[in-house]
């Protein structure tokens, strides 16, 4: 883990903490992370995923790769130590979304296992505030979307250290789910998650009659 540059530090902690902002919105504060290929779905059923959590009255917030590279990461490219930095910095914000009692969903390719390790480590509670979601499509169904042409591109030489074609990908060893979604619907990869949480005690059981009954 990178260690801090700045000596002299010691965390302010304030009369609020994370049980009373859980107790307020109801749910516990966790991590979604989902990891795949690009093309793999990983934004489209996270965007799918936190629409079904504010249906049924969940906070949540969603970091998406591109969207998080626009602003706090705009300073990165795409070398292994720039990949590694992006990373890390996705997993303190996530932890801090924890903290806010915050579901939060993740959705960055985070190609290295260490890296995203490291992610779930910074949780204050164990592994179970952090939920691994592999989003698994074969590289060649990831290269038939290609929604946004990157896969030509980088097949070109014009993107160079492109996951999956010139750079590697990490799949996960044991994620906690496990999204097929070269042969599964985005509808039923949400129902598959949410059941998920509902079963491990993430949101309120009885929740789950309404995932049963769409």
């Amino acid at each position: 883990m990178t260690q801090s540059k700045s000596s002299n530090i010691v965390w302010h902690e304030g009369t609020v903490g994370r049980k009373h902002r859980e107790l307020l919105n109801q749910h516990r504060g966790f991590t979604i992370w989902f990891t795949g290929l690009s093309g793999s779905g990983k934004s489209t059923l996270s965007v799918a995923l936190e629409e079904r959590l504010y249906q049924m009255g969940c906070r949540t917030y969603r970091l998406d790769g591109d969207n998080v590279r626009t602003g706090l990461n705009r300073d990165l490219a795409f070398s292994p130590e720039d990949r590694i930095e992006n990373i890390r910095r996705i997993g303190e914000v996530a932890k801090l979304f924890r903290d806010a009692g915050v579901i939060n969903l993740t959705a960055f390719i985070s190609p290295y296992r260490q890296d995203r390790d490291m992610a779930r480590n910074l949780s204050e509670r164990g592994d179970d505030d952090f939920i691994e979601v592999f989003v698994d499509a074969p590289l060649e169904v990831c290269e038939q979307r290609d929604p946004k042409g990157l896969y030509k591109k980088a097949r070109a030489g014009s993107i160079p250290n492109f996951t999956g074609i010139s750079a590697p990908y990490e799949a996960p060893a044991d994620p906690e789910i496990h999204v097929r979604t070269g042969d599964t619907s985005i509808a039923d990869g949400v129902t598959q998650i949410v059941r998920y949480l509902c079963t491990k005690g993430y949101i309120e059981n009885e929740l789950a009659s309404a995932v049963d009954a769409d």
